[in-house]
């Protein structure tokens, strides 16, 4: 039994440092003219509530305090490392809009391309394809910050983020490819 908890953490360890190092790799890949798209910052539950309002913030699902300071911690990353953002463009959902404004103050912009298609999948195949237009036309300076939801990410990349992870990518002819991810 000792044994095979030793093995578990060598492993546990060894895993730690790939995680570190791809974590790091993806930090390098940003750089001017860049894109990341994170998934907004802790909101507890799934999806809206009955009764959501896009325009309401009580009606919906928000962050926590934890969200708060995870978006914090986003924003903070970006500076200690000297990355300069050129735009943040975020969903207009309560919890992505307070996301991009922690992270970056008096930055954000909204952008619906961006928005939830959660509660109506039959608006995913467009809005996707003008968000991967509005990721094409991006050329900096500094780095382009999406704010944003799981299925929109998902949609772009193929990639589950969890909340306040970000996903850095590079625009292509046929979609994007996936430079890395950052760890919330």
């Amino acid at each position: 039994m000792r044994q095979l908890t030793r093995c578990a953490l060598v492993l546990a360890l060894s895993l730690t440092g790939h995680v570190a190092a791809a974590s790091e790799a993806a930090w390098s890949a940003l750089k001017d003219g860049s894109v990341v798209l994170f998934r907004h910052a802790n909101a507890p539950g799934g999806g809206d509530p009955p009764g959501f309002k896009l325009g309401d913030c009580s009606t919906q699902r928000n962050l926590d305090d934890s969200g708060r300071a995870q978006a914090r911690r986003i924003g903070e990353q970006f500076r200690q490392r000297g990355i300069k953002v050129g735009a943040v463009l975020s969903s207009q959902w309560c919890r992505a809009r307070e996301t991009a404004e922690l992270a970056f103050p008096g930055m954000a912009r909204d952008d619906a391309n961006f928005n939830s298609f959660f509660d109506d999948r039959s608006s995913e195949p467009a809005q996707t394809a003008q968000a991967l237009a509005t990721l094409r036309r991006w050329r900096g300076p500094g780095v382009l910050v999406v704010t944003t939801h799981q299925v929109n990410i998902s949609a772009l990349t193929g990639v589950t983020p969890v909340s306040g992870e970000g996903v850095v990518v590079a625009p292509t002819r046929d979609g994007v490819e996936v430079l890395g991810r950052l760890p919330p």
